[in-house]
């Protein structure tokens, strides 16, 4: 079964999405300061649209995944404003889906259930569940078998591997149709050959769904292969440095990491984090 095809049968209420163009995130002179040491983040200014894949990347420290957690509301700025589809943040989004470095599955639930959790905690999914189970029963097991692990939907996280962990956790994270996807270096763990094999699934379900995607990742292939944008932060506090547009066509496969092109764009993104490491910022 495609991509597509799960897409098209995700049931309850869903549909795949189409990028708008229209403004989704929106940070306006935010800064953060967790402390009276200074700002994590600071004078950040900047807009996602709805349905575009964007990536951040950044030396350690910088303030990436402090940017996630004001997105999402799981923490408010100390100056400046966040707004979500047209939305003022004041606290947790429940549009949101989030996957982490550690696929942090249940150990007594399996595969299916660890996928359906949040169906059990996000409205309206929470209210529908009991009545309609059977249904967003045969969505999880249909995002299981697009992302491989269709045969290990009563197998418990311990008898997965790394791999089919995180492709679990992937599952989890879409199964309440989320407009906004948050990923934590959710591939960092894997080997090199998993992890590309993880672009390919993440790609496929991004293009069948087009829900929007902010990516946190210390992988400068990783955030050229997937994404239309990548900003690059300075050391903290945490700012904006440059944003750069990825213009290679989609759909993409592994071939494209062996063009020049491809090369080159890591080549420049590697020396800019290099000299922001260095502190030359210009």
């Amino acid at each position: 079964m495609t991509t597509a095809t799960v897409a098209n049968q995700a049931a309850p209420d869903a549909a795949p999405r189409a990028a708008s163009g229209r403004p989704f995130v929106e940070f306006d002179q935010v800064s953060l300061a967790y402390d009276d040491s200074g700002n994590a983040i600071e004078d950040i200014n900047l807009t996602i649209h709805q349905g575009e894949f964007v990536a951040f990347v950044g030396p350690s420290g910088c303030g990436k995944s402090t940017f996630m957690k004001l997105c999402t509301g799981l923490h408010g700025p100390t100056e400046g404003t966040v707004r979500v589809d047209g939305q003022r943040v004041v606290g947790p989004l429940k549009i949101t889906g989030m996957a982490f470095q550690n696929a942090t599955l249940l150990p007594w639930r399996t595969t299916l259930d660890n996928v359906m959790l949040p169906l059990e905690i996000v409205q309206p999914h929470r209210k529908r569940l009991r009545k309609e189970r059977q249904a967003y029963r045969d969505k999880a097991m249909r995002l299981l078998e697009t992302v491989g692990l269709g045969a290990y939907a009563d197998s418990y996280p311990w008898q997965l591997s790394g791999g089919m962990q995180q492709r679990a956790s992937i599952c989890r994270a879409l199964i309440h149709d989320p407009e906004l996807l948050m990923l934590d270096e959710p591939f960092g763990a894997l080997d090199a050959f998993t992890r590309e094999e993880l672009w390919g699934v993440l790609s496929e379900l991004w293009e069948a769904n087009r829900f929007t995607v902010v990516l946190v990742t210390h992988d400068l292939r990783e955030a050229a292969y997937l994404a239309d944008t990548i900003y690059v932060m300075s050391a903290r506090p945490g700012r904006i440095l440059e944003q750069r547009h990825v213009d290679f066509a989609r759909p993409r496969d592994l071939e494209l990491t062996y063009t020049p092109a491809f090369t080159d764009l890591i080549h420049d993104l590697r020396g800019r984090i290099g000299a922001i490491r260095e502190g030359r910022t210009e």
